[in-house]
């Protein structure tokens, strides 16, 4: 049986206290905020403005702070590629500047040390005696992960050799 999520009658400064919270314990964009203050709160779109302003206004909300722990956490942690990282910070509708301040946090040789990496890792799993299905098999894996073909293609032929 499914519960409904009863909305709260909250009052501006409530909410701005409770989102206060809300966006101090991990890094929010606005889009999430936005979305928790309309499923939770009986708030009019107005309010909710003015509660999301107050806290880019106290710095509990900076989308450019946002987009770099974002970027820094899906490429170092999840080892996501640039495309993959830019596709899910459209979803939080980061400005485009946001996204390439995020996605410049990234160096090129750190971007390729692990594109590297992580194709070494897959080459031991794949068990495909072919060469060319087995560069057709790392190809796919490493785009799937959000990496640009033909970085990826360059890079393939130095483990394949």
């Amino acid at each position: 049986m499914e519960q409904k999520k009863v909305k709260k009658a909250v009052s501006v400064k409530g909410a701005i206290t409770k989102m206060a919270a809300f966006c101090a314990y991990q890094e929010r964009s606005q889009q999430e905020v936005r979305e928790k203050l309309y499923s939770e709160y009986m708030l009019d779109s107005e309010e909710i403005e003015f509660v999301i302003a107050e806290l880019i206004g106290q710095n509990f909300i900076n989308e450019e702070r946002f987009a770099k722990v974002f970027v820094g956490s899906k490429f170092r942690v999840k080892k996501w590629g640039k495309l993959k990282i830019k596709q899910a910070l459209r979803k939080y509708q980061l400005s485009t500047y946001c996204i390439n301040q995020g996605l410049a946090e990234i160096t090129d040789e750190e971007y390729e040390k692990t594109i590297l990496e992580v194709l070494k890792k897959k080459n031991k799993q794949v068990a495909e005696p072919n060469f060319l299905k087995r560069k057709q098999k790392l190809l796919q894996y490493a785009t799937s992960k959000g990496y640009e073909m033909d970085i990826v293609l360059d890079l393939l032929d130095s483990i394949l050799e």
